[in-house]
């Protein structure tokens, strides 16, 4: 159940814009603010099954945003780029500092600038 809030949490921050205040409303008070389905009905004075129908409705929504525009994909690669580009800046700092030579500073750099390529693409 965590890995699947944490999803949804993801898709919800990503995709929350393109949802109605009211799914956007539910699907925070369940998942971000753990409210039961119970305590989301008495809030839209509606009933628990409609609370379910729209979480249920709302979360098919954001896995098909995600199937077309796949924004937490996309971020998930930049994201891991970037820390393979921190650690490649790191490994420079390293030879730089017990004066490597320049053919291994060399190499260093043009590992980051691909790297950087990959992050701008």
């Amino acid at each position: 159940m965590i890995e699947k809030t944490i999803k949804i949490s993801m898709l919800y921050d990503f995709y929350s814009p393109l949802l109605t205040e009211r799914q956007r409303d539910i699907i925070d008070y369940y998942y971000n603010q753990d409210f039961s389905l119970g305590e989301i009905a008495e809030i839209f004075s509606i009933s628990r099954q409609a609370v379910y129908d729209t979480i249920k409705r709302t979360e098919k929504i954001m896995y098909e945003y995600e199937e077309r525009l796949k924004l937490i994909e996309l971020y998930s690669s930049r994201a891991e780029t970037i820390k393979k580009t921190f650690i490649q800046v790191e490994q420079l700092d390293k030879l730089i500092k017990k004066n490597a030579p320049k053919e291994e500073l060399e190499e260093e750099i043009r590992v980051i600038k691909i790297l950087l390529t990959d992050i701008h693409n």
